[in-house]
């Protein structure tokens, strides 16, 4: 009875969907006939036809909405949009490739985030503002948001045809008082850092099972825009070198790991408002990332070993998935703990950590 309702399925797909449309022609056969003739090989024997074909009508419908999905990405990546805040080019991402050769690409460079609130366990020494401003009344909380805008800008791409880039960027990175109504909630500093930098993409450049992405040499300078004694500013000149590599622990995973070592640029001491902030930001830094899923965690080390381990800083960050297929928002955990987080309290021990929301990672 099994075998004989089978061949009775068999025999009606052909008669609904018949293989020859007219004599001497044979039209290839349909994804619905495919689909259901493949089915069939499995289904059990009580099966029905309409049963055979709702599931490949499911399944075609997935299939399609996927495949319109892909159509639909590769048309914005073809279109005639110039302007694309997406992931960080040096974390070697293939849109952003495609988008440069256009003019005015405006892409992402540093992590784009807002935390909505941050608590320094230490204290803002309010000592400096109190002097500026003449006005010992002036505080400041231990709870203020924090954020960060930072884009870049292609200039030349593929300079005497190489594979070298110029670019060009800028970040902001403001601490906002927002919680301290005494004071009209205030910003309390604001850092301000314009940049440029040559760098290049080595192919096939590959060591200890990781392969060197990328490496630049930069100029950078750094600021917070203020006069008097809550002036700061230096400039640097850096280089850097990326190191990537997949499938290191789990499959689908992605580590990599930044080495950038810098030199500031000495000026008078008559023009330098914190000849001491090597002393607290060494010459360098690594930063680690890796990438699990939807999860995306992140370290950076600095100024340890210079230092002493006296005036050293570790950053820990942490970003995951909120909602939505695509994930364009996600939840934004960091945790600051050492000097120089910003210009203004170089050097002040920070001891923060916050929560938010994260717009572009690094990896």
């Amino acid at each position: 009875m099994k075998k004989l309702r089978l061949t009775l399925i068999c025999l009606s797909i052909l008669f609904f969907f018949p293989v020859n449309q007219s004599p001497g022609a044979t039209p290839p056969a349909t994804d619905m006939e495919i689909c259901m003739l493949e089915a069939l090989k499995t289904a059990p024997g009580n099966t029905t036809l309409y049963e055979l074909r709702s599931k490949c009508k499911e399944k075609l419908g997935v299939d399609m909405a996927a495949k319109q999905e892909s159509a639909a990405v590769q048309t914005v990546q073809k279109s005639g949009s110039s302007t694309k805040l997406g992931k960080p080019l040096y974390q070697d991402n293939q849109v952003e490739k495609d988008l440069l050769p256009r003019p005015f690409t405006l892409l992402a460079h540093k992590p784009n985030y807002i935390l909505f609130a941050t608590y320094n366990g230490n204290g803002f020494d309010p000592e400096l503002y109190q002097e500026q401003y003449q006005n010992s009344s002036i505080t400041a909380d231990n709870y203020e948001s924090q954020f960060q805008f930072s884009v870049k800008l292609p200039l030349a791409v593929q300079i005497l045809g190489k594979n070298i880039d110029l670019f060009t960027a800028y970040t902001n990175l403001s601490f906002w008082q927002v919680y301290n109504k005494r004071l009209s909630s205030p910003f309390r500093e604001t850092n301000h850092e314009p940049e440029i930098w040559l760098q290049h993409r080595p192919k096939n450049l590959k060591k200890f099972g990781f392969t060197n992405t990328l490496n630049r040499v930069g100029f950078t300078h750094q600021s917070n825009g203020q006069g008097g004694v809550l002036s700061r500013s230096w400039n640097r000149v850096y280089a850097s070198m990326l190191f990537k590599r997949d499938d290191m622990l789990f499959q689908g995973d992605t580590f990599t790991f930044s080495i950038k070592p810098w030199f500031r640029i000495p000026e008078t001491s008559e023009d330098d408002d914190n000849p001491e902030i090597t002393d607290y930001l060494g010459h360098g830094h690594i930063r680690i990332g890796y990438k699990y899923g939807n999860n995306t965690f992140s370290f950076l080390l600095r100024n340890h070993l210079e230092s002493g381990f006296k005036r050293g800083a570790i950053e820990t960050c942490w970003s995951f998935p909120l909602w939505g297929k695509y994930n364009f928002l996600k939840g934004y955990i960091r945790y600051f703990t050492g000097y120089g987080q910003s210009l203004i309290n170089y050097d002040n021990y920070v001891n923060s950590i916050g929560f938010g929301l994260l717009l572009t990672d690094i990896l």
